[in-house]
């Protein structure tokens, strides 16, 4: 069966909303979706999701809800156009090739991205994510089972090295491989997110991809402020596109018309949507608290912001947290 290959179409530059663990769920997907301008937002991807996890009958619930799309975000998806792709990590190639079939045979993603930049100790000793940067060998084959277990376009996304910049001879090995695009965030893995992202680091890879694979995207992240700032770092690396992660957290409508800014009213009526569909989506199998870290994006800059942020933060399910939404409004200065 012959899959069509976005990547292909796509225009730079395009901008993507980075994956992120307990953040970049169903839900939350559908609420920037929902506030974005369609030109200016492209790619989705889930939450990174456990190969090994995907692989076992018994367990694959613990992990299977990080894949799962709305119908409603599902509608979104085709009304806009904007592409969602599966993000696993692992380590074994042969869990790939199972994991990117099950992927292909129950879902409908675009693609499959290959999760070899997250830094966190605990997947790192599992000799996944950025564990992988430089193993060359294994790194084929895992790409090749993946390819071959779905063929849906396979991307990866990555950092530039362990302890030092790698960026050569390791963005010089993805090229090779039969892949459509690399996401380089432009930090090594013991840099986590506590220095600068260094840019001239994308602006290298695009250099190598230009003289060696012309096809493969090159798509930059780190540190990207606002949407301005991305078409910024566009025009000094060359890059393809731009990958927004924590630059999400400062304002949820990053993606949203040149010039909008939000009413309280209308960030208060998305903080209650974003309630209320996560209580619908998740239930009790997803703990309340983890909403409590989208508070802030929505809860600042006003009179009475932080009183109210603290509030909420005491709340325990959606009905306290909506009682405590209706009484600010009730009570606010018109």
């Amino acid at each position: 069966m012959s899959v069509k290959n976005f990547w292909h179409t796509l225009s730079a530059p395009f901008f993507a909303l980075a994956p992120m663990e307990d953040v970049t769920d169903t839900v939350f997907r559908e609420l920037v979706l929902s506030t974005a301008n369609p030109y200016k937002l492209q790619l989705l991807f889930t939450e990174f999701t456990s190969v090994e996890g995907l692989c076992h009958p018994k367990g694959r619930e613990a992990v299977a809800h990080r894949l799962r799309v709305n119908e409603s975000e599902s509608d979104l998806l085709k009304q806009t156009g904007v592409k969602l792709i599966a993000q696993i990590w692992g380590s074994d190639p042969e869990k790939y090739f199972e994991a990117a079939r099950f992927i292909a045979e129950n879902y409908s993603f675009d693609g499959i991205d290959i999760n070899m930049g997250c830094p966190v100790d605990k997947i790192v000793k599992q000799g996944a994510c950025s564990a992988l940067i430089g193993q060359h060998n294994l790194v084929t084959e895992i790409v090749e089972a993946t390819r071959q277990g779905s063929q849906l376009p396979v991307s990866i996304k990555t950092r530039t090295g362990i302890k030092q910049h790698q960026t050569q001879p390791w963005i010089t090995h993805l090229l090779s491989l039969n892949i459509s695009a690399i996401t380089l965030h432009a930090r090594t893995q013991k840099m986590l997110s506590l220095k600068p992202a260094e840019w001239e680091q994308v602006a290298l890879a695009v250099s190598l991809r230009n003289e060696l694979n012309e096809h493969i995207k090159i798509i930059g992240n780190g540190d990207i402020e606002n949407y301005e700032h991305g078409l910024q770092r566009v025009a000094e690396t060359a890059a393809d596109g731009i990958m927004v992660g924590r630059g999400i957290f400062a304002n949820p409508w990053f993606f949203a018309s040149d010039g909008f800014v939000p009413s309280l009213n209308q960030k208060l009526d998305l903080l209650e949507k974003h309630i209320r569909l996560y209580a619908k989506t998740w239930g009790q199998s997803r703990n309340f608290s983890i909403l409590k870290r989208f508070f802030k994006i929505y809860i600042s800059d006003f009179t009475g912001a932080a009183a109210l942020r603290n509030e909420l933060m005491q709340c325990n399910d959606k009905d306290q947290a909506i009682a405590v939404i209706h009484y600010f409004r009730d009570t606010m200065p018109d």
